[in-house]
């Protein structure tokens, strides 16, 4: 059985991530060292999950502060007012994270929430008229070819745009509805250029899904993903969810023409009764998120056996063993 994790902290062994970016906010630290940390802590997570003999690896979930606001920025959706302090991309992304005083202006940092039932928090992302919202940043294919020219093959992935809409702020005239099309094109451009880089699988994060749904939600996600998975030429797409069970749409996902669907088994109170009940495409892979990704204590090997084998009673699809989410919401390691 294979292997998969939805995501690893980026934090570091030691929180050189932490120290490194503040070293960079007091100017003891150049973008081309801080740059240097992050290629040297992605490439000790990746080893750490190869050498641990994980199929398969994430990449783009490294981010210098928020993954949330990595994907706003990745398709434009920078709002004017940081736009205006012309500063790198590097420091107008710090901008919208953290806040921005100095010579250039005086902006404050975008709203921070709590990141669904976690203690992480994201940067929620605004999308104002200004917004020219397409594909502008190049961030998942640069740390998918990154890793995989250290010889590791990873899965790029990428907040899905049906999550993303719904967690933005509107400031503009524009509505999500308005919108919606034109990021979903923005995001097939993402997925072709990963397919034309030769990545196997790319893994899309759509965790909405597991809040209560109408149908009118449920026809915008798959008005989006009509568009997305147009694009995906060769590689195969994972359709990610956590922190719950898909109940309100279970079969409107299944339907669907994705190749894998992550599924939570931990928090999911109905996914096991869900998939049992319904049963689950032969012809796709079921990622079955049996490790827990927020508990610090081992995972009980004997329950996830269990679990296995229930499910391969229900289907005769291709189960791979996954984290229930991303790793992020662990500690890192105990060691110091």
């Amino acid at each position: 059985m294979k292997t998969s994790v939805v995501g690893f902290p980026r934090i570091g062994r030691m929180r050189e991530l932490k120290f490194a970016c503040e070293k960079y906010f007091r100017h003891e630290l150049s973008a081309e060292e801080l740059d240097q940390t992050a290629r040297d802590l992605r490439l000790a997570h990746w080893t750490t999950q190869r050498d641990a003999d994980i199929d398969l690896i994430p990449s783009n979930d490294f981010s210098f502060y928020d993954t949330t606001l990595d994907t706003a920025a990745l398709f434009g959706l920078v709002p004017e007012r940081y736009r205006a302090l012309e500063l790198s991309p590097l420091d107008m992304y710090f901008a919208m994270a953290r806040g921005y005083q100095g010579s250039a202006g005086d902006v404050h940092a975008l709203p921070m929430k709590k990141w669904f039932n976690t203690n992480y928090h994201y940067n929620v992302p605004e999308i104002d008229d200004a917004a020219d919202i397409a594909l502008v940043g190049t961030k998942p294919l640069d740390e998918y070819l990154e890793a995989k020219a250290a010889g590791i093959e990873t899965k790029p992935v990428v907040l899905g745009p049906f999550t993303l809409l719904n967690l933005a702020n509107f400031t503009g005239s524009r509505q999500l509805a308005d919108v919606a099309e034109p990021l979903a094109r923005a995001y097939a451009d993402l997925l072709s250029r990963l397919a034309d880089a030769g990545a196997a699988w790319v893994q899309f994060d759509e965790p909405w899904l597991v809040r209560d749904l109408e149908a009118q939600d449920i026809a915008l996600f798959k008005k989006l993903y009509a568009l997305v998975l147009a694009a995906r030429g060769e590689s195969r797409v994972l359709l990610q969810t956590y922190f719950g069970d898909i109940r309100d749409c279970y079969a409107d996902v299944c339907a669907l023409d994705f190749d894998g669907i992550g599924l939570d088994f931990i928090e999911g109170v109905q996914t096991a009764e869900l998939v049992a009940k319904n049963g689950f495409p032969a012809n796709k892979t079921l990622f079955a998120g049996l490790v827990n990704g927020k508990n610090i204590w081992r995972n009980h090997y004997g329950r996830t056996i269990d679990a296995v084998a229930a499910l391969r009673q229900a289907t005769q699809a291709t189960i791979v063993l996954s984290t229930s989410c991303s790793l992020l919401h662990v500690p890192y390691t105990l060691e110091h």
